[in-house]
């Protein structure tokens, strides 16, 4: 039992527990409703549900496969991400039922975008071995047009799966596109901000400059070079 561990109880191992058992609770819920699909007859629902815990695993795999270890909240921030776009937005048609979940979903996306385009670029350029000296405003304006960029191409993605195969991902159309990227915007506009904000004075006092300084402590080989010189 977590409460018997021999570790020193304190709010990073009690936060490591929550994400844990909700990254448990969550795949276990795609294998069981795969496997209800099945059950029903709906076979090519229960593949999509499989192919979507398939996606969760991802964090950790590729984690494992570049020796890189992803703090916890962001690998249960993605496995929430996945669940409720993928299994609840698209399985069971949370996008038609409820009109503001596209919404919620892509304010999430921006989120998620920007924090691993600003952790892509700040890895970089902390490196003493990659030639890069970028200033704060630089990375945060990275962050944010890279989370830009990629949900521009979702709405590419969009339009053409739209078109070719008759399908009704842009909903409303226009109207649709445009709310999307306005959150988009939005909400890499607030991470590129608690970035650009961590750069400039090194305190941790969000979640993002948490997970940047557990980012670093987790993966110091990333980081190594350039403390062994300072």
């Amino acid at each position: 039992m977590f409460w018997k561990s021999h570790r020193k109880f304190n709010a990073s191992t009690f936060a490591d527990y929550i994400h844990a058992r909700l990254s448990f609770f969550l795949k276990a819920t795609l294998v069981l409703g795969s496997v209800s699909m099945f059950w029903q007859g709906q076979y090519q629902s229960a593949v999509e549900i499989l192919v979507i815990l398939a996606i969760t695993m991802l964090p950790i795999l590729l984690g494992q496969r570049f020796s890189v270890r992803i703090p916890h909240g962001f690998e249960t921030l993605a496995v929430v991400f996945v669940f409720m776009s993928l299994f609840l937005g698209e399985v069971y048609s949370y996008y038609t039922r409820y009109w503001w979940w596209d919404l919620i979903l892509h304010s999430g996306s921006a989120f998620l975008l920007g924090i691993l385009g600003f952790l892509l670029v700040f890895v970089l350029n902390e490196k003493e071995d990659v030639d890069l000296d970028l200033n704060p405003n630089f990375i945060a304006l990275f962050a944010f047009m890279f989370a830009m960029g990629i949900g521009a191409i979702w709405e590419i993605f969009e339009f053409s799966m739209d078109q070719l195969f008759g399908l009704n991902m842009q909903k409303s159309g226009l109207v649709d596109t445009m709310w999307d990227l306005i959150v988009d915007a939005i909400g890499a506009l607030i991470i590129s901000f608690l970035g650009w904000g961590y750069i400039k004075t090194r305190e941790v006092d969000s979640f993002l400059e948490r997970w940047i300084k557990e980012f670093m402590d987790n993966n110091p080989q990333m980081f190594e070079k350039k403390n062994s010189d300072q």
